[in-house]
């Protein structure tokens, strides 16, 4: 695999980043549920990591969880920076919902 280029990570830092906080954003104002998306980012870091069919998580899960960990642990650096960066997104949505809530916006 080729080496990651440095405008590549700050292009998907930035881009994470805003992704997760604009859904976080949205479920926030959907649901009104402040830190809805802060709880749902590591079920989608799971499933953005996974590679084995999701049967296989119901057909034998010892063995599927234990690739997915095992998966999760040989992430490379800057794959956890951006993942990272996705997850202070989605902290990022829910500071910015209470900071408007407190502002008085009520549909926030």
């Amino acid at each position: 695999m080729e080496g990651l280029h440095i405008l590549q990570l700050i292009v998907s830092i930035i881009l994470f980043f805003i992704l997760f906080a604009g859904i976080g954003f949205l479920l926030n104002m959907v649901l009104r549920l402040t830190w809805i998306m802060a709880f749902v980012y590591p079920i989608v870091v799971l499933l953005i990591v996974n590679r084995a069919p999701y049967g296989t998580f119901i057909q034998q899960p010892g063995e599927a969880f234990t690739q997915l960990f095992e998966r999760l642990s040989s992430l490379y650096v800057a794959d956890i920076i951006v993942l990272t960066s996705g997850f202070l997104g989605a902290i990022a949505a829910g500071i910015i919902m209470k900071l408007l809530r407190k502002a008085g916006y009520q549909m926030f």
